[in-house]
């Protein structure tokens, strides 16, 4: 806490410091961050350039438009179909903490799909990259296939 606030304390008052040190706190705010309820006046749909300057922020999430919705869409391979559940009730535990829900598939036996979006607005809010973002950062390597799993991007 401290150290966020002497970094924040210099980047105010030092322009030279670069931006991406502010970017990397950024990602870190955003995975402690907590979903606000859909129903609050505070919920805003993004623009899509907002969406897309939130992007490096949930690495190995794709950015999509489905039929004029944005949406997160990001996929696995698991080891297993019952892998593949395990992996969802993960997910789950992290979604019903958040009071937001993602859409969840397992296609095929091995193959696990999650979009998000915030359904009452038809469209991204931060709560999608809130979701996104502590997906990320959940343990589960243990349940996805080594050889079949598209892996992290990392963010420069």
């Amino acid at each position: 806490m401290i150290r966020t606030f002497q970094a924040r304390l210099a980047t105010l008052s030092n322009p030279s410091i670069s931006l991406s040190r502010t970017f990397c706190r950024t990602m870190e705010v955003l995975s402690t961050k907590k979903c606000v309820p859909c129903n609050t006046k505070d919920l805003r749909t993004l623009t899509e350039e907002a969406a897309n300057q939130l992007m490096p922020q949930v690495s190995g999430w794709d950015l999509v438009n489905d039929g004029g919705t944005l949406k997160l869409h990001r996929s696995w391979k698991v080891k297993t179909f019952t892998k593949g559940l395990e992996f969802f009730q993960e997910v789950a535990n992290v979604a019903e903490a958040e009071g937001h829900h993602p859409d969840l598939h397992l296609v095929g036996w091995n193959n696990v799909k999650i979009d998000i979006w915030t359904h009452s607005v038809s469209g991204l809010t931060e709560n999608d990259f809130i979701l996104a973002a502590k997906v990320n950062g959940l343990d589960v390597q243990h349940l996805l296939s080594e050889k079949l799993s598209r892996p992290a991007q990392t963010g420069a």
